[in-house]
């Protein structure tokens, strides 16, 4: 046991004044010329190192610089920037004074991908044929990352496309290794905070780099995230996710397939592809089983906001604060910044309450003009059919949609966007109708159009219209009326033709019926006020008692109704008194007109005759 320690001994020995001697022997500043040479030579950067290289000999022997900088040729400030650099080395090729690395550690990295930091392009070098079929050689590849591992810590990554706002990923923590084929792993994770929202990033990566940079192929696990901030639900935005990605050089063209991504309870997968240019051009291809709206976006759904309240505890959401700016952008300008074709096909998507299923998305954009050639699903057992378009080339945006909906439950739209009237019903409508911005206050305020709409079993809360009409004559006449104590009214079938113009909605032509009750009439609704003025004309057909003629006259006699006020306190007005007693006048003259023609040889008969055409 004492001869195997001190063997141990011997050897630890030996090893440590081996590697004394090799950091006495070889000083590391001799392979400073070499790594800025070979740097270089293999991708025409520019690497810079300040200050001594020292060697670290614990627990891997490596050599440590300090502060670098990274440049692309003619670029007109560094890609790649540290505060200390790492290069863990070989350490038997070190006694040939030969260098071989085995990881690169960068620590307080800054990295920036912006127009400053690209290679100035040389308008007089020859460019190569797209079509050469050729197999390349080697040293026409181009540079390939040709170091076995890499560690960034620490670290901020800046990226900009020429004209648009910087990103900043911050405290990125990055961990590469590669072998000799060029297949890759990497672990990344890192943040990003911009306009009040923090986005926390990480995943796992295979990566196969073997023909970069001509084209990079890539696998994404583990991804995970998570978005917080102002204009965001409370809890945030996380999930988690999967995908495969494709970068093509030549084309600038990066693809992706087979996504898989979560978002709280929502979901979305699919593939799609970017062309990045001055315009980019954008090919998306998605499914999900559901899209929960309401827990993704700023906006709590109705019935959400109603149960908060009536708990006593609604939490309001952050806001970003608004910055008043000399040049503010148009709204929706950021459509021109690109081009689309998107295709979105979901078996659910929850939105401001309502549960719509089925739903297919066909939707292009060109630098601006956005069409929605199919936005269709199915509620409440109904169809749905919003094709339309937005132009948002010029300063004030455009928009134009030609709805279509048939059997759809009406007091689900009306919740859902807060109007306060008690009506239910299976709503049919036709229509076409142009505005600015898409959302329901604007549509309320600003926007104009018309619809035929049709309410099949429809039931308003609040008036009984037949019970009003009854309640009315029964004060004035002798009439009796069968008891009744709904407090709405019932119809089977209501048609109007609907009027829009900026919050004014004009209803004409309106006309419904039931067993019971049968009307026409025409009005206005004053969509920002939340109040109106209808007026009606109602026949009660049935809930008389028993039989008389002036029965049989009511049930043919239309009786005016004007229903009119806040859409939460209405007032109504009925005009029995007059119909009764204009009835009863024609009733009389009726009569006297036909003494008169029974008696019109005699004075009496000829004097009220002439009474008679007089009046």
């Amino acid at each position: 046991m004492r001869r195997l320690l001190t063997t141990l001994m011997i050897l630890l020995v030996v090893i440590v004044a081996g590697l004394s001697a090799l950091v006495l022997l070889v000083n590391p500043n001799d392979f400073r010329d070499y790594l800025v040479r070979q740097v270089a030579a293999r991708s025409d950067y520019q690497l810079k190192l300040d200050g001594p290289l020292r060697w670290h000999v614990w627990p891997q022997l490596s050599i440590l610089s300090g502060r670098m900088t990274l440049t692309e040729p003619g670029a007109q400030a560094p890609l790649v920037k540290a505060d200390n650099m790492r290069l863990d080395v070989a350490l038997l090729p070190l006694l040939s004074h030969q260098l071989q690395v085995k990881q690169v550690m960068l620590k307080g990295a800054v990295i920036e991908l912006t127009p400053q930091t690209e290679a100035a392009k040389d308008t007089q070098a020859p460019v190569a044929p797209r079509e050469n079929t050729l197999p390349q050689a080697p040293e026409d590849k181009g540079w390939s990352f040709d170091i076995s591992r890499l560690q960034v810590a620490d670290s901020v990554l800046v990226f900009q496309h020429e004209g648009d706002e910087q990103v900043t990923v911050r405290d990125i923590k990055l961990q590469m290794e590669q072998d000799d084929h060029y297949q890759a792993t990497v672990e990344f994770s890192g943040r990003v905070n911009r306009d009040q929202r923090d986005l926390n990033l990480s995943f796992n990566a295979k990566v196969d780099a073997g023909d970069y940079p001509h084209q990079l192929t890539a696998t994404l696990e583990n991804v995970t995230w998570q978005l917080q901030g102002a204009d965001l639900p409370s809890q945030g935005i996380a999930g988690q996710g999967s995908l495969q990605a494709n970068w093509q050089e030549d084309q600038k063209k990066l693809s992706f397939s087979n996504l898989q991504l979560t978002a709280n309870d929502s979901s979305l997968g699919g593939a799609g592809s970017v062309t990045l240019a001055d315009k980019p051009v954008w090919q998306l291809d998605l499914r999900s089983d559901k899209l929960n709206l309401d827990n993704l976006l700023s906006e709590a759904s109705p019935a959400d906001n109603t149960s908060a309240s009536q708990q006593g505890q609604s939490q309001p959401r952050q806001q970003r604060p608004i910055i008043a700016e000399g040049n503010s952008k148009p709204d929706y300008s950021s459509l021109r910044g690109y081009s689309a074709d998107i295709s979105l096909a979901a078996n659910q998507i929850l939105w401001r309450g309502m549960d719509f299923t089925g739903v297919d998305v066909q939707a292009s954009n060109d630098v601006g003009l956005l069409k929605v050639a199919k936005l269709q699903g199915k509620l409440d057992a109904g169809t749905m059919s919003l094709p339309g378009s937005l132009d948002a080339r010029g300063d004030t945006p455009v928009s134009e949609f030609a709805p279509k909906l048939e059997n759809i439950e009406i007091g689900t739209l009306l919740k859902a966007f807060d109007y306060p009237i008690e009506l239910t019903g299976k709503l049919s409508l036709t229509g076409n109708f142009s505005g600015d911005k898409i959302d329901a206050d604007n549509f309320r305020r600003s926007w104009q159009g018309d619809a035929q709409l049709q309410l099949k079993d429809s039931r308003a809360e609040g008036l009984n219209f037949q019970q009003l009409v009854q309640q009315a004559v029964e004060r004035s006449t002798n009439v009796k009326a069968k008891e009744n104590y709904d407090s709405a009214t019932r119809l089977d079938n209501f048609e109007t033709a609907m009027t829009l113009d900026h919050g004014q909605m004009k209803l004409s032509e309106m006309s419904g019926s039931s067993a019971m009750i049968s009307l026409d009439g025409q009005g206005m609704l004053d969509l920002v006020k939340e109040e109106g003025d209808v007026r009606f004309n109602v026949r009660v057909l049935e809930g008389w008692q028993g039989e008389s003629k002036l029965i049989d006259t009511l049930k043919k006699t239309a009786i005016p109704l004007r229903v009119y006020g806040k859409w939460t306190a209405l007032n109504y007005s009925l005009q029995v008194d007059q119909v009764l007693r204009k009835q009863l006048q024609n009733e009389a003259k009726d009569r006297l007109k036909a003494w008169a023609d029974k008696n019109q040889n005699t004075q009496s008969g000829k004097d009220l005759k002439k009474f008679l055409e007089k009046m």
